[in-house]
């Protein structure tokens, strides 16, 4: 990546000083949303700066605070201070994430060890922690509420946690070791991104005959990114996957689907500028000495203690439990994939790069359904209108569209939502295409967090959920597949759990829960889009406006359970890596390639299938948080498939006492424990059974 040089820093620095910073005032804006149209990449260094020293401002008046420590005077005031530096951090890093650029990259590898030293100022503050602790002591006699006495027992253990309690030489080490860690995973996600939109894996294709069997839409968009790289004669593709997926899905040219499959599955696995293998040599170094540090043996025990899990023997034990019915299915799968596969090739062996191609075939041949056919009823506005009306059926929410706001890019779009009684509930952004400076996936992020002040105002979050669906094209509007309608309703389930918190303190607010359950709000969203009386609200065919047929609807919903032990394997053979590395007690030098050949050989995995997620762009568990947590999409799917069986129950899936339980459930974000907020939904605790007769396993 470029860097910025110390001319350019001093300049911006300069630039910043001779206009008012729009991050550090008011906001001036309809509901207080921040001024993106306003920021420079010159505001955010003074920004973080001036909110980082407010902060501290803060901090400082709770440590010399002349009074003796008080729930009020020490932890809800810690709980209320650094809203500046919060502000700042949403805009930042949503803008980085979602429309980054190499400027913005070198802001962040500046930020990044300013702010993981401040961090750790705060939390191994001995001033701050000793009135933390004497609250902490007396809790038993303080006459506390239930949320109260969750956000002094969560503060006491965030604290110790990190560090708090250990030795002045110990404390000195952890500040490092963070430091460092900040930096390395700032460095893994770049190099990514860096990968992905390299030059050496953009193919061009000149020859339409090589494209036999690829959809109109997929030829019409590797038209349009040729013709924007300057090639107008050729198609381009990418390893992105709204480019290379329909290739691997209908693209007859076999060493093509392979060539796009080895791009995608080997970024930043060569020994270039973006080889990301050093990177996670010395991250599992540094987290396993973090580790050892708090008195655990390896990273996933220290990690997992303060989430559902508690330890990684019962995440082990509870992948292996999925892994067994899924591995038998997948294996199945892959023997009637090789059938057909012989009828093409006699004598040869199915591949990873062939997987897809015949899986595709075999949903036609078994259920007479292309997803093709399926595609013009799936516009993305609709789709997004379809999940919008299914929070309206479910909770009463209502969704406005706000011309005019600020926004970061021109893709963005921005929505007031209002509950049943016009109270605001809070700003939804969407964002949902494609671009350079975009990570690849899909997320959802607090840009604004919810939380009460201390004069009880109600301040209601801002939320956005970013995508990377298909771009639309030359006359043609952005078309979904099922797997993006899915990950559309997943993350606006994220949105749902932010949105409607109503939680008194920030840290407690909206996602604020154990990883082991972040999930289920967003997956349990994911039942619904294949239900027929939710089809019929958003499955409009693009041209004719006619309502998708029964007939269809019929075949999307026999074909749901189809190479679902092909898709759980994936899923979980990326949760079992993420342990394997997470279990580590020692590190010196790891040769990241056979580490994981040597996982998949542990799994027994075949060969026809790669693993979600390689190692070198695993970022879930090298950047984004979640390490030694890949394994809670399965754990929360068993969550969200009970949740969604007590509607089923009923009759009625939209069942309005059912959905007021779950929505009380949303409300709470973090400030009950997760379990117990769980069983008194559902009155008993989750069954895995649905989740295994939902896949068919």
């Amino acid at each position: 990546m470029k860097k910025i040089s110390i001319i350019c820093l001093v300049s911006v620095l300069f630039m910043a000083c001779t206009r008012e910073n729009p991050l550090l005032v008011e906001q001036q804006t309809p509901y207080g949303v921040p001024a993106f149209d306003q920021v420079k990449n010159s505001d955010y260094l003074p920004a973080f700066k001036a909110a980082i020293a407010e902060y501290q401002a803060e901090i400082d008046a709770i440590v010399n605070n002349p009074e003796a420590p008080t729930f009020e005077n020490t932890v809800a005031a810690l709980d209320r201070s650094g809203l500046l530096l919060e502000r700042v951090s949403g805009v930042f890093y949503n803008v980085l994430e979602a429309d980054g650029n190499d400027e913005m990259d070198a802001i962040a590898n500046e930020v990044a060890p300013i702010m993981s030293e401040f961090q750790d100022g705060i939390v191994l503050n001995e001033a701050l922690f000793k009135r933390i602790k004497a609250v902490y002591d007396q809790r038993e006699s303080l006459g506390l509420n239930a949320e109260e006495m969750r956000l002094l027992t969560e503060t006491y253990k965030m604290f110790v946690n990190n560090g708090a309690n250990l030795e002045p030489e110990q404390k000195e080490r952890l500040k490092a070791i963070n430091q460092e860690l900040a930096l390395l995973s700032l460095q893994f996600g770049q190099n990514v991104v860096a990968e992905t939109n390299s030059d050496a894996v953009k193919r061009f294709v000149t020859d339409k005959s090589e494209l036999a069997g690829l959809p109109e839409s997929a030829m019409a968009a590797a038209k349009e990114a040729a013709t924007a790289e300057g090639r107008p004669e050729a198609w381009l593709f990418t390893p992105k996957r709204t480019s290379f997926t329909p290739v691997l899905q209908y693209c007859e040219n076999r060493e093509l689907r392979r060539q796009l499959l080895m791009d995608y599955t080997t970024r930043a696995n060569h020994d270039n500028a973006n080889d990301n293998k050093s990177v996670i040599n010395r991250t599992m170094k540094l987290r396993i000495e973090k580790a050892k540090l708090f008195g655990y043996d390896c990273p996933a025990d220290y990690i997992l203690s303060d989430c559902m899990a508690k330890d990684s023997k019962t995440v082990d034990a509870f992948l292996q439990s999925v892994w067994e019915p899924s591995f038998a299915a997948a294996k199945r799968e892959a023997a009637e994939l090789q059938k057909l596969l012989e009828q093409d090739l006699p004598g040869e062996k199915l591949q990873p790069w062939d997987w897809w191609y015949y899986a595709e075939k075999l949903r036609k041949a078994k259920y007479d359904l292309d997803e093709e056919e399926v595609k013009p009823y799936l516009e993305l506005s609709n789709v997004r209108k379809g999940a919008f009306g299914l929070a309206h059926k479910l909770y009463g929410l209502n969704f406005e569209q706000l011309s005019g706001m600020p926004v970061y890019n021109d893709e963005v779009e921005v929505f007031k939502v209002t509950d049943a009684d016009g109270s605001l509930v809070g700003i939804l952004y969407t964002d949902y295409f494609p671009r350079s400076g975009k990570r690849p996936g899909a997320w959802m992020n607090n840009i604004l967090p919810q939380y009460v002040d201390a004069s009880g105002v109600n301040h209601r979050p801002v939320i956005i959920n970013v995508g990377n669906f298909n771009k639309p094209t030359q006359g043609n509007p952005s078309l979904l597949s099922m797997d993006d309608v899915e990950t559309l309703f997943h993350e606006f389930g994220h949105a749902l759990h932010g949105l409607m918190s109503k939680a008194h303190y920030k840290s407690l607010a909206g996602t604020n829960t154990p990883r082991d359950f972040v999930e289920l709000p967003s997956q349990f969203m994911e039942n619904y889009c294949y239900e027929p009386e939710v089809l019929k609200t958003y499955a409009f065919h693009y041209q004719t406006g006619e309502l998708m047929p029964e007939s269809l609807i019929e075949k999307i919903n026999n074909a749901k359970k189809f190479n679902q032990g092909f898709v759980t394997t994936e899923l979980l053979s990326a949760s079992i890596l993420d342990m394997d590395y997470h279990e580590l007690t020692a590190c010196d030098t790891i040769d990241v390639n056979a580490f994981e050949a040597a996982s998949m050989a542990k799994m027994k995995m075949i060969d026809e299938i790669i693993v979600r997620y390689r190692s070198t762009f695993y970022n879930h568990i090298f950047t984004t948080g979640y390490e030694a947590g890949y394994y809670s999409y399965t754990w929360a799917a068993v969550l969200d498939a009970d949740a969604f069986a007590a509607f089923k129950e009923t009759g009625d899936i939209f069942n309005a006492e059912v959905a007021k339980r779950f929505r009380h459930l949303l409300e709470q974000g973090g400030t009950r424990d997760a379990g117990e907020l769980y069983r008194e939904f559902r009155g008993k605790e989750a069954d895995p059974r649905y989740l295994l007769e939902r896949k068919g396993l």
